[in-house]
């Protein structure tokens, strides 16, 4: 019986991806940096930050290290500790500024708690700056129970992660529904956990996932 639905969070209730975006095309001209093919420099931002957090979640790096690794390589700069701090700040108060919820996400998370379940997140992101995110954006109040990696053995999509967090939440990975938009972090990965799991496909990405929904206003409340 389903009794928790699991959210990941970003990219699913808070547009990172458009956060990321807006911050790091109004800080790079604080740089100095030409933005004549802004995809491009925001392809490159990500990829960067993808390989340094996939280190930081492997325990490999710490949560200030990979900030520090992304601005190192992005630049190309042989900055101190201090001085990539320095530089990455101006690039995170901007991000913090344009954290936002998706339209969909409080009406998710109401009717998932109007109808009796418990509201949960399963995130990868550091623990205190998830939660900054969550007050930041107006989610805090309507959601039970964060679980973040730094509460965990390892990472999404490891299957400890998955297991770990049915033990702190109390339930058998039968009575819990993740929805997520990664592919092998919220889907996958959750399914060979013994959870059941619905991509959120937002831009239409993965027709082939038959268990996916396009809006948020689809999570079904029954199992």
């Amino acid at each position: 019986m389903l009794k928790v639905v699991l959210f990941d969070l970003d990219d699913t209730l808070v547009d990172q991806e458009g956060a990321s975006r807006a911050a790091l095309l109004d800080w790079l001209p604080e740089l100095g940096l030409d933005l004549d093919d802004p995809d491009e420099l925001v392809a490159a931002w990500g990829s960067i930050a993808e390989e340094a957090y996939g280190r930081y979640q492997r325990r490999e790096l710490t949560f200030a290290g990979q900030r520090r690794v992304r601005v190192r390589e992005f630049l190309g700069a042989d900055a101190t500790d201090e001085e990539a701090d320095e530089l990455f700040s101006g690039y995170l108060s901007r991000y913090e500024q344009a954290w936002t919820a998706f339209d969909d996400a409080v009406p998710a998370l109401r009717r998932v708690r109007d109808a009796g379940l418990v509201v949960a997140l399963l995130t990868n992101g550091d623990s205190a700056h998830q939660r900054l995110k969550l007050d930041r954006t107006g989610l805090a109040e309507h959601v039970d129970v964060v679980v973040s990696s730094d509460d965990l053995p390892a990472g999404k999509p490891d299957p400890r992660a998955y297991a770990v967090a049915c033990e702190i939440l109390g339930v058998t990975p039968g009575d819990v529904l993740m929805v997520g938009n990664d592919v092998e972090k919220d889907y996958l990965g959750p399914l060979d956990a013994g959870l059941g799991a619905l991509l959120l496909d937002r831009a239409d990405r993965y027709p082939e996932v038959a268990d996916r929904i396009r809006t948020l206003d689809d999570v079904p409340l029954a199992a």
